[in-house]
């Protein structure tokens, strides 16, 4: 699912001589990266517009433009890089192939917004669907109602042209036209785009699972993507854990969690974690890691968090009251406290979420536990 691989692999036989690239979302990086191993000097104009910190210092150049925009919550950057994204795509000559590389986060990066709508409506809207709960596909089909790029609306720029676009996704589907909000959805016109999803969650449920399996890992693998509430999700997973009768379950999706005005360091992963390892039993067997794929979570440097029936004990000694972190949102001190966060910094790829629960003998999680107090 790495960005780079993805695209230059999906690029291996494509023929047009010269080329536009505009990445956008949190793995635009990566993504880049692999149309430029593909496509090397046919490619000219490339725009990168990414989360901050995720930009690659190894693309800079001639011809090459990299913006870093806020994520989850969008601010005046989003405005200016959207319009950006708009000029980029009017300076490319009739002779060049658009290319569009979309990943997850896009719909906070970059915005450009109808007459009307002002961004402190924009901020509303985004505050209001991350404390309602609401799921990524309709947190971005009310994000498309106020912009003039969103569900299809780059599409209708593109007009009669050809264009090629490929994603990362991070939704439910795998649509392009939920995916960034629809940047590259069909809107309401058919048009002359070719468009390919090239890695989803299933490809890192995959993954992880052939990794089990290396390791002489019995494994079983969701069926289902999961959503929902993060507590609802960890109650779920710590019971299929508990009752599967392999050593390792793996699950992929996103949950949601509904956030109170003030909140403490964390994201949807770490609370999730934070929820599982309050319902583990003393020397309870299992290890779980709930994890961003692209290497963050939410608002946080922390990809995720891994877990297991020592959790609570480390935080509580570390002079955390645990249940005062999970009541208002402050997983990430907790977990932080208990040594359990997990860092990775960015990954290079963006498609949603996983869940890994192992199952241990009971004498060496006990010996794990000891190593990681001490």
């Amino acid at each position: 699912m790495d960005g780079r691989e993805c695209v230059a692999r999906a690029l291996r036989d494509c023929k047009a001589p010269r080329v536009a690239v505009m990445a956008i979302g949190k793995a635009a990086a990566g993504m880049a990266r692999g149309a430029r191993q593909a496509l090397g000097t046919r490619i000219g104009e490339m725009l990168i517009i990414t989360k901050e910190g995720h930009r690659d210092p190894g693309l800079d150049g001639d011809r090459v433009c990299q913006l870093e925009s806020p994520h989850p919550m969008p601010d005046v950057r989003s405005l200016r890089h959207g319009q950006a994204l708009a000029d980029a795509l009017e300076r490319v000559p009739s002779d060049v192939l658009p290319l569009f590389l979309v990943s997850g986060g896009s719909s906070s990066l970059v915005e450009a917004l109808r007459d009307g709508v002002s961004l402190e409506d924009l901020f509303a809207l985004n505050l209001h669907g991350l404390a309602s709960g609401w799921d990524i596909a309709t947190l971005n089909a009310e994000r498309a109602k106020l912009s003039r790029i969103k569900g299809g609306g780059l599409s209708r720029l593109l007009g009669d042209r050809p264009a090629l676009a490929l994603f990362l996704s991070d939704v439910p589907g795998d649509d392009p036209e939920v995916i960034g909000s629809g940047l590259l959805g069909h809107g309401d016109r058919t048009d002359r785009i070719e468009r390919h999803v090239v890695a989803s969650v299933d490809v890192a449920m995959d993954a992880a699972c052939g990794a089990a399996r290396s390791r002489g890992l019995e494994v079983e693998r969701g069926r289902a993507r999961f959503d929902g509430d993060a507590v609802e999700v960890a109650r779920a997973f710590v019971a299929a854990l508990r009752n599967t009768p392999a050593a390792a379950l793996v699950w992929g999706g996103e949950s949601t969690v509904r956030l109170p005005v003030r909140t403490g360091r964390g994201g949807r992963n770490t609370h999730l974690a934070l929820a599982a390892a309050r319902l583990l039993r003393a020397d309870e067997p299992l290890t779980i890691l709930a994890a961003g794929t692209d290497g963050t979570d939410g608002p946080t440097d922390d990809a995720g968090a891994m877990v297991d029936c020592g959790t609570i004990e480390r935080a509580e000694l570390a002079g955390c009251d645990v249940e005062r972190a999970f009541r208002e949102f402050d997983s990430g001190t907790a977990l932080e406290m208990s040594g359990d966060l997990v860092h990775t910094g960015p990954t290079g790829t963006n498609v949603g979420d996983l869940l890994i629960g192992i199952k241990h003998s009971a004498n060496s999680l006990r010996g794990l536990a000891r190593s990681r107090v001490l």
